[in-house]
């Protein structure tokens, strides 16, 4: 898979998506990496540390957060997509579910857009992404947990995200598929989404899996934020054992080692 100006393996690969939240209100790391200073310094850490691709958000997607205007997430996140594409030689994903977001972002510099709504918030998003020929991750999500049955609901779900995407004309080896842990699910269903990859994976595309410092971690192990890196480790190596390409994470020097430690034993 192409993103940006790197091949990514995703038969045999699981590459690690470093978080950038330039927000004040993130739920894990809000306000650290709001000024460009900090944010280029963070960028520059994560690569060292091997991040593999960094994803740049400028709207918190916490429970309960106040949504804000398109103008406000540009002034945020694109000076920031800006620099880092101008500094660094990585590729750039930006997390929005904002078409015009999404426009400027890719205009800027940026490689792939990561959708919370999977193509369903924004009726503009497919075409900004078809028209750029950018990679697309797409998330599941919805605005309640009605399901019948959980897992095939959730399959269903994305399978409406991807006819968005082909409607729009989005190559099939552009698209990632997100589970969406945290988004519209019980604890339960969180932890019982994760330990299902395989099944998205079965699809026939690449999965990332974002469960990173997140309350299901917190709820799981009882513990604050700052406290969720052994848990946020377990997820992302489940992940990797069930199939899934990238992990997006908060804590990327702690996962590389685990996954690169997975991957020798996997591999003997």
């Amino acid at each position: 898979m192409q993103i940006g100006g790197r091949e990514f393996d995703t038969v045999s690969g699981c590459y690690v998506m470093g978080i950038l939240n330039v927000t004040p209100d993130s739920f894990s790391d809000g306000g650290k990496w709001d000024k460009l200073d900090s944010a280029l310094k963070h960028v520059q850490d994560m690569i060292g540390e091997g991040a593999d691709i960094i994803d740049i958000g400028g709207e918190s997607s916490r429970p309960g957060h106040e949504s804000i205007s398109v103008q406000e997430e540009l002034n945020r996140a694109l000076p920031v997509v800006e620099a880092v594409r101008s500094r660094f030689d990585v590729p750039i994903s930006i997390d929005t579910c904002k078409s015009e977001v999404a426009k400027a972002a890719l205009s800027a510099g940026a490689d792939l857009v990561n959708d919370i709504w999977g193509l369903k918030s924004d009726p503009g998003m497919a075409g900004v992404i078809a028209q750029a020929g950018a990679a697309c991750c797409l998330m599941h999500n919805r605005a309640d947990m009605d399901y019948s049955d959980f897992i095939p609901d959730v399959l269903d779900d994305l399978r409406e995200s991807l006819i968005l995407a082909k409607k729009a004309g989005i190559a099939d080896d552009k698209v990632i598929l997100d589970p969406g842990v945290g988004f519209a699910k019980t604890h339960e269903m969180n932890l019982g989404v994760i330990n299902r990859l395989d099944a998205i994976k079965a699809m026939g595309y690449p999965v990332l899996l974002g469960a990173s410092r997140k309350r299901v971690v917190g709820n799981t192990l009882d513990l604050p934020v700052e406290e969720r890196v052994e848990g946020s480790l377990a997820a992302a190596i489940i992940g990797l054992v069930r199939g899934c390409c990238f992990v997006r994470v908060h804590d990327v020097k702690e996962t590389c080692r685990a996954i690169k430690m997975a991957q020798a034993i996997l591999g003997a």
